[in-house]
């Protein structure tokens, strides 16, 4: 068994510092430096030519969507774009990589020297310093076919899928991120959440963590205290969710602190990452920069960004989330926290094209955040997928506003509507499920009501008020729950003279 110490002990010995190398598969019609298809899912080796897979004599071409999608990225998180810039060849065998080396860029990345101020769940603010984004292909997909854990060790053999070789991706690289201390773990789920929302608000990826989109490398390093030397790093490969990487991030701190207490040393070396045990194992010792023999991709040509072109790119950024979300939380008068459960929930935009569709800001997050949230999560859904339009819940809550519904009716005009019923108004209509105002037909149930419930009556005349429920429940259930209950009540106590 791997010793560990305890995370919170561990952070009172240790000043952790961690990293981030977070890859992004970019939205392109085409691949990098070819013209095969980018299509997730398709059969095995469908989606290959001569240039992804390496075929002497074939010859790469930029894909010109791809550094415009780089520099969005870029730009949206602050940095410097290059004015000129070039591939370089990383080389390395592995047998996902045909070419025996990836087109990807060294010394010379697109974009330099940029930020992205990441807010946590209560609210505080850590600022993440980037120090590059640069441009690049992805490799195959190995799949290791027997053994335990589909990893190639006790595999009986392996299948090697060229579809997504020479994908388009950015690769976002951190400075090492200081003074996180405890909350180290929370900061670097964090800062990728906050880049996956980039992406998709950028519409440079789908940016779907699940599908392999977008994946993170987490380095870690403990080192005595806040002035001490940066420790030796290690560096967990290709881990995909927020909740792997908040993980990860707390193993190595656990491992790596039982280490140095020992009176050990940390191996710089890869990691991979076990989502089933939520440990991390050695991969490889982890190679340097010169270890890859980077020299400059002999058959592109620099990459030119003009400054008028940055510049028209920047004029087509959209409003960032982080921004929006602070613009709606002050339009909606919600809470930090408030705010926090919608974005979780992905109801931003829900949210926002309902109220645009008539309805008031805190009916538009009860109802996405209340009932359909709760439907949602019973199916497994996402809110985005359930099949109600942002016009439709517009068009409840107002009829709940206007009185024409009670909250319990709007519920099962949802259900009509998410079963096929049709619009609201067709499922009213069909259903019969206008709200009784009628205070005559009110009155009536009413009179019954008392009639069936003379203990009750007495125990409401003898001054427990309370039990005034048991006679709105009767008429309730009369009218088929179409009554107002406020006015129910009312009624009720007019009726007995209190």
């Amino acid at each position: 068994m791997t010793q560990l110490v305890d995370f919170d002990e561990a952070v009172l010995r240790y000043d952790p510092v961690i990293g981030l190398e977070v890859h992004v598969e970019l939205s392109t019609a085409t691949k990098m430096f070819d013209s095969a298809p980018v299509i997730f899912g398709a059969p095995p080796n469908t989606l290959v030519n001569p240039v992804s897979l390496g075929l002497p004599g074939a010859l790469p071409v930029v894909n010109r969507t791809a550094v415009e999608y780089a520099v969005r990225i870029g730009l949206a998180l602050g940095c410097e774009i290059a004015e000129t810039c070039r591939f370089a060849r990383k080389n390395y065998f592995y047998p996902d990589v045909p070419k025996n080396f990836q087109t990807s860029q060294s010394d010379e990345p697109i974009a330099f020297e940029g930020h992205l101020d990441v807010e946590l769940a209560d609210g505080e603010v850590y600022r993440v310093a980037i120090e590059r984004a640069h441009m690049e292909e992805d490799a195959g997909k190995n799949t290791h076919v027997g053994g335990a854990a589909g990893r190639i060790h006790g595999a009986d053999y392996s299948l090697v899928d060229y579809n997504r070789a020479g994908v388009p991706l950015v690769e976002i690289v951190t400075k090492p991120l200081t003074g996180v201390g405890a909350r180290a773990p929370e900061v670097a789920a964090a800062y990728v959440e906050s880049l996956r929302d980039i992406f998709r608000a950028l519409g440079v990826s789908e940016a779907r963590m699940e599908r392999g989109n977008v994946r993170a490398d987490v380095n870690v390093s403990l080192r005595p205290g806040p002035d001490a030397p940066l420790g030796t790093r290690t560096e967990t490969k290709n881990v995909n969710s927020f909740r792997s990487i908040e993980r990860a991030v707390r193993y190595e701190v656990e491992r790596q602190a039982a280490i140095l207490d020992g009176g050990g040393r940390v191996v710089q070396e890869t990691r991979h990452w076990h989502e089933d045990a939520g440990t991390t194992s050695s991969g490889r010792v982890k190679s340097d920069a010169e270890d890859y023999r980077y020299f400059p991709e002999p058959d592109l040509m620099p990459i030119e960004c003009s400054r008028a072109w940055v510049e028209e790119i920047r004029a087509t950024l959209p409003e960032l989330p982080t921004d929006r979300r602070r613009r709606l939380k002050e339009a909606w008068g919600a809470s930090d926290r408030e705010m926090q459960e919608v974005a979780n929930a992905g109801a931003m935009r829900l949210i926002e094209e309902t109220i645009a569709a008539g309805a008031g800001s805190a009916d538009a997050r009860k109802w996405w955040m209340g009932e359909l949230a709760r439907i949602a999560n019973a199916g497994g859904h996402a809110l985005a997928d359930l099949g109600i339009a942002p016009a439709h819940v517009a068009d409840v809550a107002r009829r709940v506003a206007a009185g024409e519904l009670s909250d319990g009716l709007a519920k099962q005009v949802f259900d009509g509507v998410l079963a096929g019923e049709g619009s609201p108004a067709e499922v009213i209509e069909a259903r019969g499920l206008q709200l009784v105002s009628d205070d005559g037909a009110l009155l009536a149930a009413i009179d019954d009501a008392i009639a069936a419930n003379p203990a009750v009556v007495a125990s409401i005349q003898g001054g427990r008020v309370q039990a005034v429920g048991a006679l709105v429940g009767g008429v309730m259930k009369a009218t088929r729950g179409q009554a107002d209950a406020a006015r129910v009540r009312e009624l009720i106590f007019e009726k007995l003279g209190l």
